[in-house]
């Protein structure tokens, strides 16, 4: 009887020791601490050989340390609590909850990424945290005034573009503006675009690809959502400008909206001084003039969405100089009342 018990108990190790067994051993171990444990819920040596056990695949302490022992050799955080019985979960997940929770809400708020990928995206993160731990991950942050974007292959555009960037490479894209009806109207009759890229940038919730080119001989800017069909090209990128840098370029653009650059007298109301550095860093050349006004001198490109960003405040800053820009903006001031 005593010999038929050994045959059977070596027989069972035989089968432990099989490649197949084994693995889905160690699979089912990693889905066991992945899915079901952290600081707060640890599972013990007996929790653990139920749980194999109910999914087909009974073993004896022995093996489960060098399980558990292969694990974490492997990589995973399996921390030790020592007690009788000894208990274990895993301890770091490479991001933890409150890094969660960031990523997720900026992946909610983002207006470049469309819902349907905010939700896979928000999938993704949450199954990286514990099921108990998946609860605190249900958020309620509601972004105010956040159209999503819909264009779904805009993820795919910014990686061929970084693509190009780090080869040196050329990009050839198709542009998109809308007219009256919301229709996507392609710039240049549909025909394609061919430029030098040298970063993204990005910059009020999208993305923009910088680059020279060519067809206008300077460098430009375009926004990656109104960007389709990227291909790389073979041909190498022209190289940077000497003395390019796209901080200083980024600035001077004013959001990415082209238009004549130039050095722009600003007065303004004391209550605005936070909107100037936020809009051009604390390094921004300004004067006092008393204890409620100032005035600022930037560099910006004299567009559209500079002379509304002006505007917004009501007169708390007020375009002094160049005689150019203070005719322009009181132009379409007029216009609107028209």
């Amino acid at each position: 009887m005593a010999k038929t018990e050994d045959a059977a108990l070596e027989a069972a190790k035989d089968v432990q020791r099989e490649p197949g067994i084994m693995k889905k051993r160690l699979l089912l171990l990693q889905k066991l601490f992945a899915e079901q444990t952290d600081e707060e819920h640890q599972v013990s040596t007996p929790d653990i050989l139920a749980y194999l056990a109910e999914n087909g695949i009974p073993t004896n302490r022995k093996t489960l340390k060098r399980d558990l022992d292969l694990l974490a050799e492997s990589g995973m955080d399996i921390v030790t609590v020592v007690s009788k019985p000894n208990r274990y979960f895993l301890g770091d997940r490479g991001l933890e909850v409150p890094e969660l929770k960031l990523l997720i809400d900026a992946v909610s708020s983002s207006r470049f990424i469309t819902e349907k990928k905010s939700r896979d995206l928000i999938k993704k993160l949450t199954d990286l945290a514990s099921d108990s731990q998946q609860k605190e991950l249900r958020r309620n942050v509601y972004p105010i005034g956040r159209a999503k974007s819909t264009n779904e292959t805009s993820y795919y555009a910014v990686d061929a573009i970084n693509e190009a960037i780090n080869r040196r490479r050329r990009i050839a894209f198709r542009y998109f503006d809308y007219d009256a009806r919301k229709t996507k109207v392609f710039r240049r009759g549909g025909a394609k675009y061919e430029l030098s890229p040298y970063a993204l940038i990005w910059n009020e919730d999208f993305y923009y690809v910088v680059g020279y080119w060519d067809y206008l001989d300077r460098v430009a800017a375009f926004r990656v959502d109104r960007i389709r069909d990227t291909e790389i090209l073979e041909e190498k990128a022209v190289p940077r400008p000497r003395g390019f840098k796209v901080d200083d370029y980024s600035g001077k653009i004013f959001e990415m909206f082209a238009g004549e650059e130039a050095r722009v007298m600003l007065e303004c109301d004391a209550s605005v001084m936070k909107y100037i550095i936020d809009r051009f860093g604390e390094n921004v050349d300004t004067q006092r003039l008393s204890d409620e006004r100032f005035v600022a001198n930037v560099e910006v490109a004299l567009s559209p969405i500079f002379y509304a960003w002006v505007f917004q405040f009501g007169g708390a800053i007020r375009i002094k100089a160049p005689q150019a820009a203070v005719e322009e903006i009181r132009r379409m001031a007029e216009a609107v009342l028209e």
